[in-house]
């Protein structure tokens, strides 16, 4: 089994694992701006509406998804740490029985919801026959959407954060060269975009397997180990049901934004959805820290190697503040440019973009504190901590802050923007209060 991070340097471990990751995600996030990109430049607002909230519901579904196989990561990442091969064995069996039964009962679900989902999200008459087709392709798509983020969850758990990125850049290239194909000259418009990508991750998933089958991983399944035991089952959804239930409601709480937006017409939607995106992108350091951190923080505690842990805590944090702050610099320099390359002919677009950037880009630096404690809390087992900053975070500061800015700023998103960062820094807030309070009590 691969047991790397509890060795050697802990600076140097968190870059050679959390690079990969963050590379992975970055194509992942890449490929999905350029379905919006290339929507934008062969079609109007309308179309663009449709691809934006299309690709926020699914992405919702995604780190939901990503949050439930969390609970395989730190499991299997506390095996490799105490060097139980059988547990990390019979944890992968698990796994893949439970997300199997999980990705057909969500696919059933979803394409029965579709028209409900679209109609709470106000979404606008213009852009609603569009946004219908991109979910339903979408959603026949889950099961490839499960399939890849398990298999990327079981290769992190093991300490190898460098396979996933193979995957998903290859599937970054089919999903681009896809889009140009199907939204350009085949004019398939938000369609287009949708078929592109379930294509592309079918073909991440062929190749995960294919990988698998040659690489070795230093364990080996039997067929008993995909029954999934009590003890087993109770272990996954212990860490990982708090950290999708967090992660869906934090999703939830985009789309409520998303709603509040699209009751304010197509242009107003329009430039939200785009900042969700570009946000979604410039999010990718403090997830592939949040990662890093469960994985590292959790071998570590298995070996127990807890000051190794808290090291990689504190590492994490300087991370993603740091980033975060060149971020939201660089964003208030050129927010209307960064706009314009999603929406080239929608001048209100591109305005009203630029002012929701350059306000909601400083939740890049305190949403980065807040990954980093999720992750550390997740790999002791702790995640119903995450779970609850997130909750009193989502209630009390993010939704109602966006809605009163709508209500007494109806012109600008200035002050709309401000509602992430807030609720983010709240978030921090009490992480750092639960953090010392575990201390004190020497639970890490």
């Amino acid at each position: 089994m691969e047991n790397k991070l509890t060795e050697g340097s802990v600076i140097k471990n968190m870059l050679r694992f959390s690079l990969p990751y963050l590379l992975a995600c970055f194509l992942q996030t890449f490929y999905g701006l350029a379905d919006l990109f290339i929507t934008g430049q062969f079609n109007g607002a309308d179309a663009i509406t449709a691809v934006s909230v299309g690709s926020q519901v699914t992405h919702m579904l995604t780190v939901i998804i990503v949050g439930l196989a969390m609970g395989a990561t730190v499991t299997i990442s506390r095996a490799v740490g105490a060097r139980d091969k059988r547990g990390a064995e019979q944890t992968i069996g698990s796994t893949i029985t439970i997300f199997a039964v999980f990705a057909l009962g969500a696919t059933v679900i979803l394409v029965l919801s579709v028209n409900g989902i679209l109609s709470l999200l106000s979404t606008p008459a213009e852009a609603f026959t569009q946004a219908r087709s991109y979910l339903l392709i979408c959603f026949a798509g889950v099961p490839f959407i499960t399939a890849y983020n398990v298999i990327s969850s079981i290769f992190r758990g093991l300490g190898d954060s460098k396979s996933p990125m193979y995957f998903v850049a290859a599937a970054g290239v089919i999903n681009v060269a896809l889009d140009y194909l199907f939204i350009g000259p085949l004019s398939l418009g938000a369609a287009g975009a949708a078929l592109a990508t379930v294509i592309a991750q079918g073909c991440s998933v062929l190749l995960a397997l294919l990988w698998l089958r040659k690489k070795d991983m230093g364990v080996s399944l039997r067929r008993q180990d995909l029954r999934p035991t009590k003890n087993r089952l109770s272990v996954i959804l212990r860490i990982g049901f708090p950290i999708a239930v967090q992660d869906g409601f934090v999703q939830i709480a985009f789309l409520v934004i998303t709603a509040i937006a699209n009751g304010r017409g197509v242009d107003v939607a329009a430039a939200v959805g785009i900042v969700e995106k570009i946000i979604g992108f410039l999010f990718l350091v403090p997830s592939a820290m949040l990662s890093t951190v469960s994985a590292m923080a959790a071998q570590n505690a298995g070996a127990g190697l807890h000051q190794r842990g808290r090291q990689t805590l504190g590492y994490g944090i300087a991370i993603t503040v740091a980033v975060g702050l060149i971020f939201s610099a660089i964003c208030q320099v050129w927010a209307e440019p960064i706009i314009a390359l999603f929406a080239k002919d929608s001048p209100a677009v591109v305005v009203m973009g630029g002012q929701y950037l350059r306000s909601y880009v400083f939740d890049c630096a305190f949403a980065g504190i807040h990954f980093c404690f999720s992750g550390y809390f997740c790999a002791y087992e702790k995640s119903i901590l995450s779970f609850l900053h997130n909750l009193a975070s989502i209630v009390l500061v993010r939704i109602p802050g966006a809605y009163l800015a709508s209500v007494f700023y109806p012109d600008t998103l200035y002050p709309m923007g401000l509602a992430a960062p807030a609720g983010s820094l709240f978030s921090a807030l009490i992480c750092l209060g639960m953090y010392l309070y575990l201390r004190k009590k020497k639970v890490f």
